[in-house]
């Protein structure tokens, strides 16, 4: 296994790793809409615009090892109020993702004060 780590996405906020290569995957931990620049919340109150920085924020944790969204295999998100950000949030996706789209799950969870949180498995390209 290896561990991934980029100051491109937000550094961790606890004791995991951004991201873990195992044999061909690529296991991401939940991201957050942290600006890493400024260490600052995105879109405060704003689902779009939450989900628009994670993806951003997952794009860079996947070039730190050797992929890009478009190696997604399945995307999990958590939403903090469902009824009224799924749209929303769901809206963002084609402007990150086109046709194959991944698989994905989308649940309800307490987020701390955070919208929107997305973990992904991705596929490592052949080297």
């Amino acid at each position: 296994m290896t561990s991934i780590s980029t100051d491109s996405a937000p550094a961790p906020r606890g004791h995991y790793s951004q991201a873990r290569i195992v044999g061909d995957l690529i296991f991401t931990a939940g991201v957050l809409s942290v600006d890493p620049a400024t260490n600052k919340t995105v879109g405060v109150g704003d689902a779009a615009e939450q989900t628009r920085q994670i993806l951003r924020n997952l794009a860079a944790i996947l070039a730190a090892a050797g992929a890009t969204l478009d190696d997604v295999v399945q995307l999990r998100g958590f939403l903090a109020h469902p009824a009224i950000d799924k749209d929303a949030y769901d809206a963002v996706f084609p402007e990150f993702f086109s046709e194959p789209y991944p698989a994905r799950l989308t649940a309800g969870a307490d987020l701390n004060g955070f919208l929107v949180e997305i973990e992904v498995i991705a596929a490592r390209p052949a080297q």
